[in-house]
């Protein structure tokens, strides 16, 4: 009776939340309008000038919220702030688990990706059915859920599922490499926190995708030797995973050592939703007319 009770109280609790959030994005538009409304008044305070005529009407109302607010909610917010608005505050648990019926190797792939995130836990998918395994994952706390698919035996796609609001990040793999097939050997594999390196993500959806990649990794001590790199190039994304040390006490002298394992990325789709939620809404698709060299740069 104590778990069925803990279930249900924590089944209410991920429905409320899911209300909270829904709600909070409802209001985007509107409250978007007012961080332009009350940022055109700020700009004619300080240079003195005349409110805009269509702004007269509602000065008291904006004016008494301008002066309540403070260095951060003076900024405009989004529903991407309340997904991550706790990172950092405590270290991410990430559940790694892979399709139904995995291969070897990509059984083999899925202990990497566990060894490679820290504070991970990899588990055997058995029959689980997708909702059965989010609503798992919620229950036990974790922070994200990421699974990899395979084609005949070839790793060939990445699902990175935010707890428990989402968003949903859909990524394809291509030309895997595990560690044992590196040439020379692998490194030993550290378990300090990784330095993670985000390279040309300028884009708004690049920023974004950055941040859903980097909140996998708590943050690092500053002279930790680990170094996990995203390089996005045309879209396609390379990961590298490495440690170095540096020769003597000269910073210009550094020897990196591959610690795999290593692959190509390229998203295809973001929901704003979790991994169960057939009809949650798109963020982001890629469009067959989007592979044109002109247009291979959204990120």
């Amino acid at each position: 009776m104590p778990a069925s009770s803990s279930a249900a109280a924590s089944h209410r609790r991920q429905a409320r939340l899911r209300r909270e959030y829904l709600y909070r994005k409802s209001l985007s538009t509107k409250e978007s309008s007012d961080y332009e409304a009350k940022r055109r008044i700020r700009d004619a305070l300080s240079q003195g000038k005349s409110l805009p005529t269509e702004l007269r009407a509602s000065y008291d109302r904006l004016k008494q919220d301008i002066d309540h607010e403070d260095t951060k909610h003076e900024a405009n917010t989004s529903h991407v702030d309340d997904e991550y608005g706790d990172a950092g505050w405590s270290d991410p648990r990430v559940c790694v688990t892979t399709s139904r019926s995995p291969s070897s190797r990509l059984k083999q792939f899925a202990k990497e990706v566990k060894l490679l995130v820290p504070n991970s836990t990899r588990i055997n998918r058995g029959s689980q059915r997708v909702d059965e395994l989010v609503e798992d994952c919620k229950t036990s706390d974790f922070t994200d859920l990421v699974v990899v698919q395979e084609t005949r035996g070839e790793p060939d796609g990445l699902i990175v599922c935010h707890l428990p609001l989402g968003p949903t990040a859909y990524f394809t793999l291509n030309g895997a490499v595990l560690r044992h097939d590196l040439d020379g050997g692998a490194a030993p594999m550290s378990e300090a926190y990784p330095h993670v390196i985000l390279n040309q993500f300028n884009s708004e959806l690049g920023k974004r995708v950055g941040n859903i990649l980097k909140c996998l990794f708590p943050i690092p001590k500053a002279d930790t030797r680990r170094v996990v790199t995203f390089s996005n190039d045309a879209d396609h994304i390379s990961f590298r995973h490495h440690v170095y040390s540096k020769e003597g006490n000269t910073e210009d002298k550094v020897t990196l050592y591959e610690v795999g394992p290593r692959f190509e990325m390229r998203l295809y789709q973001i929901k704003l939703g979790t991994l169960e939620m057939k009809d949650a809404e798109n963020e982001y698709v890629l469009r067959p007319y989007m592979n044109t060299a002109s247009k291979n740069k959204a990120l």
